[in-house]
C-alpha cells in the first residue's frame, strides 16, 4: 500500500503556508514537473499531485477539511503518522538534491 502524499508536502510548504505561498510554490512546481519540461519518469505523477495539493489548499474550505483530517490522522495512529511524514519529507529531499 502506498502512502498518500501530504499536500503540503508536495507543494514544499508548511501547514500554516499563505495563500499566497501555496499559489507561488505551485507555480513553481507545477513548471518544474510540468512533463511537457521535465522528462523524469516520475514528473507527470508529481505533476499531478502538485495540481492535487493546488486544488485543496487553495479552496478554504477543502483546505479545512483537509488539516482537520491531517490532525485527526494524526492523533489516530501518531506512530504511522510520523512515519509517512518523514518518508516523504526523505524523499523530497533526495529527489531535489539529484
Amino acid at each position: 500500500m502506498t502512502a498518500a502524499i501530504d499536500h503540503y508536502t508536495a507543494l514544499g510548504l508548511t501547514a500554516n503556508a499563505s495563500l499566497a505561498d501555496i499559489k507561488k510554490a505551485f507555480r513553481q512546481k507545477a513548471s518544474f514537473y510540468h512533463p511537457d519540461r521535465n522528462d523524469a519518469p516520475d514528473a507527470a505523477r508529481r505533476f499531478q499531485a502538485v495540481q492535487k495539493a493546488y486544488e485543496v489548499l487553495s479552496d478554504e474550505s477543502a483546505r479545512q477539511a483537509y488539516d482537520d483530517n491531517r490532525r485527526r490522522n494524526l492523533l489516530d495512529d501518531p506512530l504511522q503518522t510520523a512515519n509517512e511524514i518523514w518518508q516523504a519529507y526523505s524523499k523530497s529531499i533526495l529527489s531535489s538534491s539529484l
